[in-house]
């Protein structure tokens, strides 16, 4: 299972939010930067995503605990953060909504594509 990872805000906050992510131990070398596939007429090669490889166990909660204290961070009061599973399913994650683990909870029923 993996998702991606695209940020709205400054772009050298997705070089923090990989330096974050890869700093937790359960997600060491499962967190790299991607480009998203050009549309037509576009040219590739801008790492604006992160690629997240999840497989089982706990790397899910980890994911959605994590970016939750990088997003409760004063400093990324206007990042929005946009997650898109392999299933399709896209979540935008304002920080200025990041006030308790609700945020937790619906990263973890998406990213475990709504099993309970």
């Amino acid at each position: 299972m993996s998702a991606t990872i695209s940020l709205q805000g400054q772009s050298a906050d997705l070089e923090n939010l990989h330096d974050w992510l890869a700093g937790e131990r359960e997600l060491q070398g499962r967190v790299r930067p991607a480009a998203p596939e050009p549309s037509p007429g576009e040219l590739g090669d801008v790492s604006d995503i992160l690629l997240v490889t999840l497989g089982s166990g706990g790397a899910v909660s980890v994911l959605a605990a994590s970016l939750r204290g990088w997003l409760a961070q004063p400093r990324r009061a206007s990042v929005k953060i946009q997650l898109k599973t392999e299933q399709g399913e896209t979540l935008t994650i304002d920080a200025k909504n990041v006030k308790d683990r609700s945020v937790e909870t619906i990263l973890n029923r998406a990213l475990d594509g709504g099993r309970d």
